[in-house]
């Protein structure tokens, strides 16, 4: 299976199943030098990690992730940094009754079909739990971008019915991990809470959107043709689990609006070059600005609910299917980490890639 890496300098690639041994990965170009905290990668981890909540899958994996090579005393350097979380909970019995039928709207007909074969055990290479790798080493971009004064933020801004009315500007984000949606405004995320509660109980699941908002970024990061910014965001983006959309600055809202009420005017600050909005999301010509930079990801429903459902099995015989095992009723709460690791990931490696524009 080729495509396991991401990134240009900074880049990630990662390997493992979910009922694997381990999930893992390398991770080549991290800038030497770059103080690493171990508490705050463990606590990246510990968010994504399942059995956080009620509403999140029950699976219980401590997920402590174990640095091979690449660190010494606790400073970056330079080389290759490997990397490893020991898979130690497993229930590969509850996928038993899977193992000879397609779920619907789940990779199991498509891998078949391109590989031949598929491991049916917690969906494989195609499990979730894969992005354990992508937090680590959004983590460790995390730390590197520190010191850049960049600060990337995501949280859940819409369940179902449920969502945010108002620009993210409206909300204290630093109140995010107050409840286990990750939702800025604490009176929704209960309501939120309560839903994916209800139809956890109902055995099926309900999808939303995650909002993200980069700070502090520099100006100058994509390219204008085929490295635009906003296009490596959405790759990024695309590329988790589930997702279904992407959208950046204004996006599809607003398309009543004329160009001249559209733009994003420039005027003086003082010695500075300002902007009166910022509609265009932070991003113009897919490269940076120096604004905000803000974006939206849809998630689908999880595929596999806890109901029997039709579908067909390797033979093409029409069957019945009801899942059994461990699953997110929303995979909302532990994606917000996910999406803040890709975009950090992303921003970082575009940065070191600006370093090579000039001599």
């Amino acid at each position: 299976m080729y495509n396991n890496t991401f990134g240009n300098i900074f880049r990630l690639t990662s390997f493992g199943e979910s009922h694997g041994k381990a999930i893992g990965g390398v991770i080549d170009g991290f800038p030497a030098g770059i103080a690493i905290d171990m508490e705050f990668i463990q606590q990246e981890l510990d968010r994504r990690r399942p059995g956080q909540s009620a509403i999140t899958t029950a699976r219980k994996e401590a997920d402590q992730v174990e640095f091979l090579s690449g660190i010494y005393e606790g400073v970056s350097t330079g080389c290759s940094i490997g990397f490893v979380v020991w898979n130690t909970n497993q229930h590969s019995n509850d996928y038993d009754n899977m193992k000879d039928v397609f779920r619907p709207s789940h990779a199991d007909f498509t891998y078949t079909q391109k590989y031949g074969i598929r491991d049916h055990r917690g969906g494989g290479r195609s499990s979730a739990r894969e992005t354990i790798a992508r937090v680590v080493a959004g983590a460790l971009a995390k730390l590197a971008l520190r010191q850049l004064g960049v600060r990337i933020t995501a949280f859940t801004s819409q369940v179902g019915e449920f969502k945010l009315d108002k620009d993210y500007t409206a909300y204290d984000l630093s109140t995010i991990e107050n409840n286990p949606v990750r939702c800025p405004d604490q009176e929704l995320a209960k309501q939120m809470a309560d839903y994916i509660y209800q139809t956890k109980g109902e055995g099926d699941t309900i999808g939303g959107v995650i909002s993200c908002v980069i700070q502090g970024c520099p100006i100058g990061l994509g390219q204008p043709v085929f490295g635009k910014l906003h296009a490596a965001l959405g790759n990024a983006m695309l590329s988790i689990n589930a997702v279904k959309g992407f959208e950046y600055g204004q996006g599809f809202s607003h398309m009543d609006m004329k160009g001249s009420q559209q733009n994003d005017i420039f005027y003086r600050d003082g010695e500075k070059i300002a902007f009166r909005t910022n509609r265009s999301g932070g991003i113009q010509g897919g490269i940076s600005n120096g604004q905000d930079i803000y974006f939206r990801v849809a998630f689908k429903p999880v595929a596999t609910v806890l109901m029997e459902q039709p579908t067909v099995d390797i033979h093409g015989n029409e069957t019945i299917l009801k899942a059994r095992g461990r699953h997110d009723p929303c995979v909302l709460p532990r994606a917000v980490p996910i999406v803040e690791a890709m975009a950090a990931m992303t921003i970082l490696d575009y940065y070191l890639l600006n370093k090579t524009t000039h001599l």
